[in-house]
């Protein structure tokens, strides 16, 4: 339940009383270097941050962190990451999503091994000449790995800033008037603490409904908890309406129990993922859905369809099933069923595949 605070004079918002909060109750995540091991003399590792930060774009804490524990035993450096074939890479990502920041995490490795020594810049501005490095990166980079006073601000942030201010202008348009007010309220003392608090604030007290409000520091400070509803905000723009598009996947398994696979063009979606055979379907026009759009001659037996939604917009796949087909290598390259899991095939894919052969991903290796 929200709690209503009366008072007669406007508060300021106390950034000791949020670094306090934080001591207290930050989350222990395995890229952190917490309070109690910052007091031991524990340092944030930039690789850690960086590749953390990467992966939790558009994506939740709770599925990043297998990911990352994943990439950090098998590459336990940037310079191990930059001299890993980029196939091993975009598989070791496979399901994480958003696989533009699969090619960038690469091309990213690369120039901080070949250009840099192996060591990131550490400020905003070397920080945001990095392939792949945006304003929010280069800050939360710049903050957390070497305690920069720089503004950070996540959607957690976002929603936090919002209601502390009350601020009606809806998003996106409001975020520069946001990161305005995180600029103001950062201290030059523990900014790296002070952003990973506002984001654990957002994250476990000033939730998206039902917040917290007699827990929160702020909470004598804020002009949406006294005046108004503080799930009100953030104020979005409305959604416009995601489009439909249709196509159709081809899985073929040959004489040999193994499974026709291709490698996807580096530029556009899914980018230099793996996949089977697939209509020319993209964001904004339709593939061929039927069975006569097959890449070559079989007994196609449809198999359902199955349903993916990306950022702008939903894909609707029919889905076929030849088997017993002859290998040939000019179509892509067979791969043992067993293997499937290793290899850089997208969420979409995987949902095509189980529709045709259920339980395949299951199967035991060896």
């Amino acid at each position: 339940m929200n709690e209503r605070v009366s008072r007669t004079s406007t508060a300021r918002p106390d950034a000791g009383a949020l670094l306090a909060w934080y001591d207290r109750h930050h989350r222990d995540l395995p890229w952190r270097v917490s309070p109690p091991m910052a007091k031991q003399g524990v340092l944030p590792d930039p690789y850690h941050i960086w590749l953390s930060e990467v992966m939790l774009q558009q994506t939740t804490v709770q599925a990043v962190k297998a990911y990352f524990d994943k990439f950090v035993r098998r590459w336990p450096t940037v310079n191990d990451l930059a001299a890993a074939p980029v196939e091993d890479v975009m598989a070791a990502w496979a399901g994480l999503g958003y696989y533009a920041r699969a090619r960038n995490l690469k091309k990213c490795a690369d120039a901080v091994a070949s250009d840099h020594g192996g060591i990131f810049p550490d400020t905003e501005d070397g920080l945001r000449a990095l392939p792949g490095v945006g304003d929010y990166t280069s800050a939360a980079i710049a903050a957390i790995a070497f305690n920069r006073p720089s503004a950070v601000m996540d959607a957690n942030v976002e929603r936090v800033i919002s209601r502390l201010y009350a601020i009606d202008a809806p998003l996106p348009g409001a975020k520069p008037q946001m990161k305005a007010r995180v600029a103001e309220m950062t201290p030059a003392d523990r900014p790296g603490d002070f952003a990973q608090a506002m984001m654990d604030l957002g994250a476990t007290t000033c939730t998206p409904k039902r917040p917290s409000c007699v827990l929160c520091p702020f909470r004598e400070a804020c002009v949406a908890l006294l005046a108004d509803d503080p799930e009100r905000f953030p104020v979005k723009a409305p959604k416009k309406a995601k489009p439909v598009r249709q196509g159709a996947v081809f899985v073929a398994v040959s004489s040999k129990g193994r499974m026709l696979l291709r490698r996807r063009p580096d530029k556009g979606l899914l980018g230099g993922m793996t996949e089977v055979p697939t209509t020319d379907w993209t964001a904004r026009i339709d593939g061929a859905s039927g069975s006569d759009a097959a890449p070559f001659a079989a007994d196609w037996q449809p198999k359902g369809t199955v349903i993916h939604v990306f950022t702008h917009f939903e894909l609707r796949l029919s889905v076929y099933l030849a088997v017993d087909i002859a290998e040939t290598d000019d179509r892509g390259w067979w791969a043992p069923l067993e293997t499937l899991a290793d290899q850089a095939l997208p969420t979409v894919m995987k949902k095509a595949i189980e529709a045709a052969i259920p339980h395949v991903f299951r199967v035991p290796k060896g």
